[in-house]
């Protein structure tokens, strides 16, 4: 009655005609607690002491794991009406956060195998981490796990085969993580610039350097100084082949190494290399293949080994394929939409350049992605 009784000398004076001071509705009356309606409710979390509280709904949002399912009534204490759980409360917080935004984050100061535990316990799954700390989470996975590969074979007994497992994990983990070692270090700056070299070796030898006499045409770099230029490829695609070839042979999985997005880029950047070198002068041979040296550009996705922004953009566009796809769907639809009404609109034109609707296709795709 308080507040209400806030507002009388204002609404005294609207009524005898002085201007109020505030616009505002008058607040709503008080309503009685018995008459309030509860949409959600408080829950209280004890995880080996440390209290939580959170909101019932938003727990709810993940029925799947066990906080969002009725299975955690099971840990449920009548006496202090709350629920008790025997773990441990610092990674709990995570777990936590993620029914709270929908997004799982990884400590990095935290064990690796007492995180993955918590999750398994309360149902949720690593494919939900977070692009910001996936790569994180997925390289302290490989090396937990190269690091028991490696203990596995010791307690073999068999010194030879322990050898030539500690050469290729440490192989393996200088590839992988380069900043290990002076040496690794070293390979992974000269691989770099030699991707770099390849990349603009494969754009300038196509710039103009002069003219033909003959022909009175332009000559390209390339085929002016073609024996450089060879040579060069020559350099880089030894650098890569050795790569790729220590990576194979260093790879724990060599079938799952060999079917990964990064090892064929690997093979499709070198490949025309190697087949150009076998093909003979024959106009009618040479032509066929001619556009595998298109492939050559793939070598500047190799650049994705040397970022780690590229691959969280890798597992970005992963994640988010489907939506990719429904956007590229839409697209392709209003593309073929547009150009059959494009083509119909023209068809009886004498100079329409519209002579059929894949024809139209291009000035739909220009006038949606540049004017549009």
């Amino acid at each position: 009655m308080a507040s209400v009784a806030a507002w009388l000398p204002f609404a005294r004076a609207a009524a005898i005609g002085w201007v109020p001071i505030a616009n505002n509705p008058l607040p709503a009356p008080p309503i009685p607690k018995e008459r309030v309606r509860r949409d959600d409710e408080k829950l209280y979390i004890n995880v080996s002491g440390r209290r939580f509280e959170t909101w019932r709904n938003t727990l709810e949002k993940y029925p799947d794991t066990l906080l969002g399912s009725n299975e955690k009534d099971f840990f449920y204490d009548e006496d202090n009406k709350e629920y008790f759980f025997d773990r441990d409360p610092d990674l709990f917080r995570h777990v936590l956060n993620f029914y709270r935004t929908g997004k799982l984050h990884y400590p990095k100061h935290e064990c690796l195998t007492s995180y993955d535990e918590e999750l398994a316990f309360f149902g949720i799954t690593p494919d939900v981490i977070g692009d910001c700390c996936y790569e994180d989470y997925r390289d302290r996975k490989r090396e937990n796990a190269e690091r028991l590969l490696e203990d596995r074979i010791s307690e073999n007994g068999d010194d030879k085969l322990a050898a030539l497992g500690s050469i290729r994990e440490r192989m393996w983990r200088a590839f992988e993580n380069p900043h290990t070692g002076t040496s690794a270090l070293v390979f992974y700056y000269v691989t770099g610039f030699f991707i770099a070299v390849s990349v603009m070796a494969n754009v300038i030898e196509t710039v103009p350097c002069g003219r033909r006499v003959a022909s009175n045409r332009h000559l390209s770099c390339g085929e002016r100084y073609k024996i450089v230029f060879f040579c060069l490829d020559t350099a880089c695609v030894m650098i890569f082949t050795a790569e790729y070839l220590l990576r194979l042979f260093a790879a724990p999985d060599r079938c799952k190494f060999m079917r990964s997005v990064m090892s064929v880029i690997d093979v499709v950047a070198i490949l025309p290399y190697y087949i150009g070198l076998g093909i003979t002068d024959n106009d009618d041979v040479s032509g066929a293949f001619v556009t595998l040296r298109v492939f050559r550009v793939f070598r500047i996705f190799k650049f994705s080994r040397h970022s780690q922004g590229l691959r969280i953009l890798g597992y970005t566009l992963k994640s988010c394929a489907s939506e990719l796809g429904f956007l590229v769907f839409s697209l392709a639809m209003a593309i073929i939409i547009f150009a059959t009404v494009m083509f119909y609109a023209e068809k009886n034109m004498d100079s329409t350049t519209f002579t059929s609707i894949p024809a139209a296709f291009w000035y739909t795709i220009v006038t949606m992605t540049t004017l549009g």
